[in-house]
């Protein structure tokens, strides 16, 4: 998934970023500023989606705000949270700002 990004004229800043908040799969920079990518795995991309708890997403977003801070921009940086859905055969769907608070 992360050449669909790059495809698209993404920058990869980081992938399996730990933070004292957690860990966000992959990190992006694009025009419009910051991507984040969640990532999920499932025998169908229906399952996979599944498998994303409100619990994880709070932890995504509380490790997405660590990020940014050390950023020149900080909090004000322009933040999008995506998610990368796999299914077995390796399809991959890209579900672009699927999570928020």
């Amino acid at each position: 998934m992360e050449a669909a990004y790059v495809a698209r004229g993404c920058k990869v800043l980081d992938r399996r970023w730990r933070g004292k908040s957690g860990e966000i799969d992959l990190i992006l920079a694009d025009d419009d500023g910051v991507v984040f990518v969640e990532v999920k795995q499932a025998s169908t991309v229906e399952a996979a989606a599944e498998r994303l708890q409100p619990r994880q997403v709070k932890r995504i977003l509380a490790a997405a705000e660590e990020y940014v801070a050390r950023l020149p921009t900080g909090l004000a940086t322009n933040m999008r949270l995506d998610l990368a859905l796999v299914d077995r055969s390796g399809r991959i769907e890209l579900r672009e700002a699927a999570l928020c608070a």
